[in-house]
């Protein structure tokens, strides 16, 4: 197959991550595949903001990308704007990879390939409707989605029946640890975000109280932004900056327990690589935690928004018995060993594939043929 990628912009976001995972493995598998971003930019406003809260003036271009240093063509056109057909090569399939990119992917020519949308979230601002974003569920676009609550979103919204499947996975070469038992000093670790989706101060809560009852407790925290005055780390948390992605593993294997207190999450990478890491999660049922957390055997969920639910659970992980906690950790393993990107990228031609198929009988929401 020739495939095309559209992408706003090319950063180190995990969503830009998977994408870069999906175009080297379909090139290893004998595939073409093109590339076509935009310009990273950012608002003035959102400049003045961060230095108000200080995080200092942020960097006006991108600190690297995932794509780098892989063997796949990439094209950054000059200016943030929809795609056009000068734009893309011709191909069997172009897939758009964020909402504002569907538009140009729509209007593309046939020659560019049957149009698919690979859809890593629901990406409503604070929690507002958003008729841009749900236009672009509505198109006549086959949909690729990661976790099961946007396979049922798009059934149940916004009335697509023939929608794949496809979850994320984990490299379990990158992401491992041998069996270890509870770290000497209590530990929790956490992704920092200013996003309201990521419910950082939902779980800024959770470990306030926590801490309370555990006074020696380490929090170990990354992200891609430096806290600020608004959202403040406790004096106990170590934070590291946009870390290299070979210093994750340890970070996660430095952890009793992963927290995730997301409001709103696609799928959310962290939880999966923290279990290939051997670290329980507790997590509030959002994207894949619900997918992939048995409650009770490698780690808790909790309703969206609930701090006591999230304190009362990291304590009653932080509290197991070292064999108890060592039989989550091991679960929690085991949980991730069973999602592969080998099997992510079967899946994903397959995807493609189907989208080539309803293209060439003309697409349907459910399936059926139109007529011409």
């Amino acid at each position: 197959m020739k495939v095309t990628f559209v992408l706003p912009f090319a950063g180190l976001q995990g969503g830009i991550r998977v994408l870069a995972i999906y175009a080297e493995r379909l090139r290893q598998r004998g595939h073409e595949v093109a590339v076509v971003s935009t310009p990273f930019t950012m608002p003035l406003r959102r400049k003045a903001k961060s230095l108000a809260l200080g995080r200092g003036w942020p960097k006006t271009q991108l600190e690297g990308s995932h794509f780098d240093g892989i063997d796949v063509a990439h094209r950054v056109l000059e200016k943030e704007r929809s795609v056009v057909d000068a734009d893309v090569p011709d191909a069997d399939v172009v897939v758009a990879t964020y909402y504002p990119t569907a538009y140009g992917v729509l209007n593309l020519s046939r020659t560019k390939g049957a149009k698919a949308f690979f859809i890593q979230n629901y990406e409503m601002e604070e929690g507002k409707p958003n008729a841009k974003l749900d236009a672009t569920w509505r198109m006549p676009i086959h949909k690729i989605v990661i976790s099961k609550w946007l396979l049922q979103l798009a059934r149940d919204k916004f009335g697509d029946t023939m929608v794949s499947h496809v979850p994320n996975s984990v490299d379990l070469v990158q992401f491992d640890a041998a069996p270890r038992g509870k770290r000497p000093v209590p530990s929790i670790g956490l992704l920092y975000a200013t996003s309201w989706m990521k419910g950082c101060r939902t779980s800024l809560e959770a470990l306030k109280e926590v801490a309370m009852a555990v006074p020696s407790l380490r929090l170990v925290s990354f992200g891609a932004e430096h806290p600020g005055f608004d959202l403040r780390l406790p004096p106990y948390a170590e934070f590291h900056y946009r870390p290299q992605q070979d210093k994750l593993r340890e970070l996660y294997a430095q952890c009793d327990v992963w927290l995730c207190g997301s409001a709103r999450e696609g799928f959310h990478l962290p939880p999966l690589e923290a279990m290939a890491c051997r670290c329980p999660v507790v997590s509030t049922r959002v994207g894949g935690s619900v997918d992939i957390i048995e409650e009770g055997v490698n780690g808790h969920l909790v309703d969206i928004g609930d701090v006591n639910g999230l304190r009362d659970r990291l304590l009653r992980v932080l509290n197991l018995p070292q064999q108890e906690w060592m039989k989550m950790s091991d679960a929690a393993h085991g949980t991730a060993t069973g999602f592969t990107w080998d099997d992510a990228t079967d899946l994903f031609e397959k995807a493609l594939e189907l989208a080539i198929e309803r293209d060439r009988v003309g697409y349907s929401p459910h399936g059926r043929k139109i007529s011409a």
